[in-house]
């Protein structure tokens, strides 16, 4: 599987992921600029996370504009896998990919911390070999508040697109395990095709012994058993 990782100025955590991908997990991996107009035959993008353009207007807003994201709407509207992490997810979000917006944190604060994610959704490339048990992993982020209006939150749980929530270290579901005031506490969804995927938790910083821990390791195993198999 040849993995694409798009970087636009201001991105910050594109060569986390370079390094997950390409050292720990031993794909090959493809650097695309923001300007490029070829997504060089890769089977799964990933937008990693950042300031992207600084966040200016809104954290997304100016990226969407990018001549590859003509290229990536494309892809995915092919049916092609896509990620979004952290100010990936918010690109998507502003380009439609994926329902809803990311909003200021309810404190009006950049939050960094690791937090534990309950996997809801299992029917998901993403989720498929999670099993039960929270995942720690951190977030950094000043506009990382999920919301959607009330249809939308309905048609995502109906149709099983929600992929995590913030939860507490047993698992639970709580107002106190919101980080930054996401709406149901959503921290993760995917597209009605279930190719498309966006988080604010970062599982390329949770990837490496090194850094104490392997939980965002298991997201990409998750994705390399099912698109291999």
């Amino acid at each position: 599987m040849k993995f694409g990782v798009v970087i636009f100025p201001g991105s910050n955590c594109d060569m986390d992921m370079v390094y997950v991908l390409e050292s720990i997990l031993k794909k090959e991996v493809v650097k695309l600029w923001h300007k490029d107009t070829n997504l060089q035959e890769c089977d799964f993008i990933i937008l990693p996370g950042g300031f992207s353009f600084g966040d200016y207007l809104r954290s997304g807003a100016i990226a969407k504009f990018s001549p590859i994201m003509k290229e990536i709407i494309g892809f995915a509207n092919a049916g092609g896998y896509v990620m979004g992490i952290c100010n990936g997810f918010q690109i998507l979000c502003e380009t439609e990919l994926l329902p809803g917006v990311l909003l200021h944190n309810t404190t009006h604060k950049f939050i960094c911390k690791n937090v534990h994610l309950k996997t809801i959704s299992k029917n998901s490339i993403l989720t498929n070999m999670i099993g039960d048990k929270s995942l720690k992993i951190p977030i950094a982020h000043g506009e990382g508040r999920y919301f959607a209006d009330e249809k939308t939150i309905a048609d995502l749980e109906n149709n099983d697109q929600i992929l995590f929530k913030y939860c507490n270290k047993n698992g639970e579901v709580t107002k106190e395990a919101n980080p930054n005031g996401s709406i149901n506490n959503i921290a993760g969804v995917c597209n009605k095709d279930r190719n498309v995927f966006g988080m604010m938790p970062h599982p390329e910083r949770a990837s490496d012994i090194e850094l104490k821990s392997t939980n965002g390791r298991k997201l990409f195993e998750s994705i390399l058993s099912k698109t291999l198999a």
